[in-house]
């Protein structure tokens, strides 16, 4: 198997990012699973096996800027350059009405989503930029509530159509240095996050329902084609959902 790149995936100890960088590793990528405990991330690694690709684990909280600027100085140091971001740890908060929203809860919202991204999304792309041959690619975990919101979804909303923002900027900006931007929406992956909605969750005409749900390896596929493509294409915007949930019918 030849090696395909470096990949560095942000909150890789569990759920969408754990299934990510273990579809990635096994496709050959050198592998750099990030999130804030390296005792999660360790057995996170240990579960994909044994893999001609090298993977290493590298605790780092995201918001804060000199943990970032660490994680992607020691991907460089153990493997040479970083061709790929997934940009995909995230918070939530339960379903509440904007005024009974704690300021603290939006805070840690932005910082994890909003900032914690453009900080990953900054240290890749300087890399990528200046590394011989230059390039590389961010995909952006969007989420459908970067088109649609649940109800009570405030913060959360907000910071996923955010990240559409800084998509279709690095998108742009990425042209000179052959710096390709996607974004994925998921829609229902049944993770430990996603565990409530298989029972029921809030409904946009006041109900609570249960939602069809669909297994996370179908994201974790659908991550490893958009990285897989040649710096000259990109899969600028995907949206892969479970096939039965209300999306197209939020509202």
């Amino acid at each position: 198997m030849t090696i395909k790149g470096t990949a560095i995936v942000t909150g890789a100890g569990t759920g969408i990012g754990k299934s990510v960088a273990t579809a990635l590793l096994k496709d050959g990528w050198n592998t750099v699973f990030c999130g804030r405990r390296k005792a999660v991330l360790e057995p996170a690694i240990a579960a994909a096996g044994k893999t001609k690709a090298a993977a290493l684990a590298v605790a780092c909280d995201i918001t804060k800027p000199d943990q970032v600027e660490a994680l992607f100085k020691t991907t460089t140091d153990a493997f040479g350059r970083v061709d790929l971001l997934f940009n995909n740890a995230g918070m939530g908060y339960k379903s509440t009405p904007i005024d009974e929203i704690p300021v603290e809860v939006w805070n840690d919202i932005v910082a994890v989503n909003l900032t914690g991204s453009f900080l990953c999304a900054r240290a890749a792309f300087g890399a990528m930029r200046r590394q011989t041959p230059m390039g590389g690619r961010i995909i952006n975990n969007g989420s459908v509530s970067a088109q649609v919101p649940r109800p009570g979804s405030v913060p959360y909303t907000a910071t996923k159509h955010a990240i559409t923002g800084l998509t279709k900027t690095l998108a742009l900006d990425g042209r000179p240095f052959d710096i390709a931007c996607g974004q994925i929406d998921i829609g229902n992956a049944l993770t430990e996050m996603a565990v409530p909605m298989t029972v029921g969750v809030p409904q946009a005409n006041g109900t609570i329902a249960a939602e069809a749900v669909m297994d996370v390896e179908r994201v974790a596929e659908a991550v490893v084609y958009m990285a897989g493509l040649p710096l000259d294409a990109n899969v600028l915007f995907m949206t892969v959902m479970a096939t039965k949930m209300p999306l197209v019918g939020r509202g």
